[in-house]
C-alpha cells in the first residue's frame, strides 16, 4: 500500500469484539460528544449544523478553553457514559484520551469514538473512520467495538511525575521544533500546510541529538517519532510494520536531516521502502527511554509539545477500547 491510501484497519472481519455484535447497539447506550464550539472550517461548520438533532440522541459537552476536553470527558466518564466522541482533531483525541484516564477505572468503563473535524484526522484514519459527518456518526451509531493497545509516556515536571496517554504519534527532535513554530494563525487559514512551512524553517535551526533506548539497543539522531499506528501526517506510512494491537511501539530514527537523508526517506515514503533507503534507523520495543544531552529539549505527543524529556514511553496491550466502522 502507497502512502496516500487508507491504511489497513487493525482488525479483520469478525475480529470485534463479543460486544460488537452486527446489530446496531446504540439504543440504550449513554453517548457524550465533546467538541469546540468554535472550532474553524467547513467540517466543523457542517457539524455545528446537525448539533440540534444530536442534542435529542446524546450529551453534548463543548470546550471553551485549551485543556477543556479532558476535565469534560473524565466528568463523561464518572456520570456513566459508555461512549465518549472526540470530535475534532488529533489534539482533541487527546484531551479525551486522557479524561478517561484520570478517571477511576475510566478505560474499562468507557469506549472512545471520533468524528474526524481536525486539519489532519491521524487517529481517525488508523481507524477507518470515515470524514464526513452522516458517516461518521453512523458508525458511532452502529457501535462496533475494537479493543487496541494504549501508548503513554511518563516524565518529571515542576518536581512531579506526569503521566500522559497518546492514541498514535510522539516523537522529539526535529518535530517539536516545528511545532514550537507554528504560526496557529496561519494554521487556522492554510490547514496542515502551516506545519509544512514551520518544518522548512525548524531545518534551519540547530537541533538537539535525541538518544532512544530499549535498554538493550541505542540509537541516536535528530529525529526520533514513536508510533503505535502506521500514519505519520495522515497520509504517510512512517511506521509500515506497526500494527494497534501488537503490544509495542514502533520507532523511526533519522540520525541526520540533510538533503540527501531527506531526499532518501522522502523517496523511501513514496515507495514503501522506507527502511531500505538507510536514512532511517528503526527498532521496536514494548517501553522506550528518550534523552538528550542538552538542557530542556521538548518533546511531543499528537503534535503539541508536552514536556522536556528524558522521557519514558510504555504501552497498555489492548486497553483502550475504541469505536469502529
Amino acid at each position: 500500500m502507497r502512502p496516500g491510501s487508507s491504511a489497513a484497519p487493525c482488525w479483520r472481519d469478525g475480529e470485534q469484539s463479543e460486544r460488537a455484535a452486527d446489530r446496531p447497539v446504540f439504543t440504550g447506550m449513554k453517548t457524550c460528544v465533546i467538541f469546540n464550539p468554535s472550532a474553524r472550517g467547513e467540517k466543523a461548520a457542517r457539524f455545528r449544523d446537525h448539533l440540534a438533532a444530536l442534542s435529542a440522541e446524546c450529551v453534548l459537552k463543548p470546550t471553551f478553553a485549551a485543556g477543556s476536553g479532558r476535565a469534560l470527558s473524565a466528568e463523561a466518564v464518572q456520570d456513566g457514559c459508555d461512549v465518549i466522541v472526540a470530535a475534532g482533531g488529533d489534539g482533541t483525541v487527546n484531551e479525551v484520551l486522557n479524561g478517561i484516564g484520570d478517571a477511576p477505572d475510566g478505560f474499562a468503563r468507557t469506549r472512545l469514538a471520533v468524528m474526524p473535524l481536525g486539519t489532519v484526522n491521524v487517529f481517525a484514519r488508523e481507524l477507518r473512520m470515515p470524514p464526513d459527518f452522516q458517516r461518521a456518526w453512523a458508525a458511532i451509531k452502529q457501535a462496533r467495538e475494537a479493543v487496541i493497545d494504549l501508548p503513554q509516556v511518563e516524565f518529571t515536571q515542576r518536581g512531579a511525575t506526569e503521566r500522559r496517554f497518546f492514541a498514535t504519534i510522539a516523537g522529539a527532535g526535529w518535530d517539536s521544533k516545528a511545532v514550537e513554530l507554528v504560526n496557529w494563525e496561519y494554521k487556522k487559514r492554510i490547514g496542515a500546510l502551516a506545519y509544512v512551512w514551520s518544518g522548512l524553517q525548524a531545518l534551519t535551526k540547530p537541533l538537539p541529538q535525541i538518544a532512544v533506548s530499549d535498554g538493550a539497543r541505542t540509537l541516536t539522531g535528530e529525529l526520533v517519532i514513536i508510533g503505535n499506528g502506521q500514519l505519520y501526517g495522515g497520509n504517510y506510512r512512517l511506521f509500515p510494520l506497526a500494527d494497534l494491537r501488537d503490544g509495542v511501539l514502533e520507532v523511526s530514527v533519522f540520525p541526520k536531516l540533510d538533503i540527501e537523508r531527506i531526499l532518501r526517506g522522502t523517496w523511501g515514503l513514496f515507495t514503501n521502502r522506507l527502511y531500505e533507503t538507510g536514512a532511517v534507523q528503526h527498532l521496536k520495543a514494548e517501553r522506550l527511554t528518550l534523552s538528550s544531552a542538552e538542557p530542556q529539549v521538548p518533546f511531543h505527543v499528537e503534535g503539541e509539545n508536552v514536556g522536556c524529556l528524558p522521557a519514558e514511553f510504555s504501552v497498555r496491550q489492548q486497553a483502550l477500547r475504541v469505536i469502529v466502522p
